[in-house]
C-alpha cells in the first residue's frame, strides 16, 4: 500500500460488521467520498476499533487490528460552511452546494428495501441532477439498492417541479413499470419543499397514487396503505402499479453496510441524458429545463439573523419586561 499525505484512512469499525456500529464521523467521511465520486476500497482486518481519520503509513497498517480502510486519493474535507448560491436567471447553482439525498427520499428507499427483504424484488434508485449526484446513488446502492439511474443533461437544467416531473416520468417509462411495480418517492425535497414532483409523476404515468404514507402492507397486486392527514389517518387500498410518497413516520432508514460500501461500485449505474429520453412524448424542448418551466425563482435571500434571547428568573420579571414594552 503506497501512502502519501493525500491518502487518508477514512474509517474504523467500532463494533460488529454493519454500519450501525460505525460512528458518525466515519459514516460522514464515507459519504463525502461517495459524493465526490471516489471509489472506496477497503480491507477488513479484524475487530477492535482504534484510529479515526488519521494518515496510516505502510509500516503501521499491518499492526492495526479491526481496521476498515476506506482509502480515498486526494479526498479533502468538506467546507465547514455551505452557501446556497442562486444564479442571475433565478436557478440554483448546484455546483456550489453539497449533493445529498433528501431525508424523505431515504424513507422511500427504505420502504423499497424492506419490500426487497420480503419478496426479493429489484430496487432501482433514480435521481435527476449534475454528474456529482452519482455519489448519492452509490450511497443508496451501499444501503442495498440493486442499480442506479442518473438523469443528467444540460437540457434539463433550471427545471421547476413541472419540468422535473416530465423528465423523471420519461425516465421511469424508459426503465419500465411492470404490473406489480411500485414507484416510491419522498414526500418533498428540502430545497423547494413543494411536495409536487411525486404526484405529478403519477399523473403523467397515469398511475394511482397515495401521498403522505405512514404504513404499507402488500398482498399480491394489492396494497393497504395508511395515509397521514392533518387531524388523523385514512386507510386506502390501491392496486399496483402505483406511486407512493413517503414521510419520516413510515420507517427508520438503514445505514450503509460495510459490505455494501465495498460492493456499491460493482453495481450497474446508467446515465440517461437528453438523447436517451428525447423520443419519449413527455420530452419536448418547451416542456423541460428553464424554458419549459412555468415557474421560476424571483428572489432568494437568507432570512435576517435573530438577536440573542433573554433569560428571565421568574414570571414576575417576565411580566415586568412585557409591561415595559407595552405588550400587556
Amino acid at each position: 500500500m503506497a501512502t502519501t499525505n493525500k491518502v487518508k484512512t477514512i474509517g474504523v469499525l467500532t463494533s460488529g460488521g454493519d454500519a450501525p456500529g460505525m460512528n458518525a464521523a466515519i459514516r460522514a467521511a464515507v459519504r463525502r467520498g461517495l459524493q465526490k465520486g471516489v471509489q472506496m476500497k477497503g480491507i477488513l482486518k479484524g475487530y477492535d476499533g482504534l484510529m479515526n481519520e488519521e494518515i496510516i503509513t505502510e509500516t503501521q497498517a499491518p499492526d492495526i487490528a479491526a481496521l476498515v480502510e476506506f482509502i480515498a486519493k486526494s479526498l479533502v474535507d468538506e467546507p465547514s460552511e455551505v452557501k446556497v448560491a442562486v444564479k442571475a436567471d433565478g436557478t440554483m447553482d448546484r455546483a456550489a452546494m453539497a449533493t445529498i439525498t433528501n431525508p424523505d427520499d431515504l424513507n422511500a428507499v427504505e420502504a423499497a428495501l424492506q419490500l426487497k427483504d420480503e419478496t426479493g424484488c429489484e430496487v432501482v434508485v433514480v435521481t435527476m441532477g449534475p454528474p456529482p449526484a452519482e455519489g448519492m446513488l452509490r450511497e443508496l446502492m451501499a444501503r442495498g439498492a440493486d442499480r442506479g439511474v442518473l438523469v443528467s443533461g444540460r437540457e434539463f437544467g433550471g427545471s421547476d417541479t413541472f419540468a422535473t416531473s416530465q423528465i423523471l416520468a420519461a425516465a421511469v417509462n424508459k426503465i419500465g413499470v411492470g404490473p406489480e411495480d411500485i414507484v416510491f418517492c419522498g414526500r418533498q425535497a428540502i430545497d423547494g419543499d413543494t411536495a409536487q414532483v411525486g404526484p405529478q409523476i403519477a399523473e403523467k404515468l397515469h398511475l394511482p397514487q397515495v401521498t403522505y404514507v405512514t404504513e404499507i402492507k402488500k398482498d399480491g397486486n394489492s396494497l393497504t396503505v395508511k395515509r397521514q392527514l392533518e387531524d388523523g389517518y385514512m386507510e386506502l387500498k390501491v392496486q399496483t402499479p402505483c406511486l407512493l410518497t413517503c414521510i419520516k413516520e413510515l420507517n427508520t432508514p438503514r445505514y450503509m453496510s460495510v459490505s455494501g460500501i465495498f460492493e456499491c461500485y460493482d453495481k450497474p449505474l446508467e446515465v440517461f441524458d437528453y438523447n436517451a429520453l428525447k423520443d419519449d412524448p413527455l420530452i419536448e424542448t418547451d416542456t423541460i429545463g428553464l424554458k419549459g418551466s412555468p415557474t421560476n425563482v424571483y428572489k432568494s435571500f437568507a432570512p435576517p439573523v435573530k438577536g440573542a434571547g433573554m433569560k428571565v428568573e421568574d414570571a414576575a420579571q417576565l411580566v415586568g419586561i412585557l409591561n415595559d414594552k407595552h405588550l400587556i
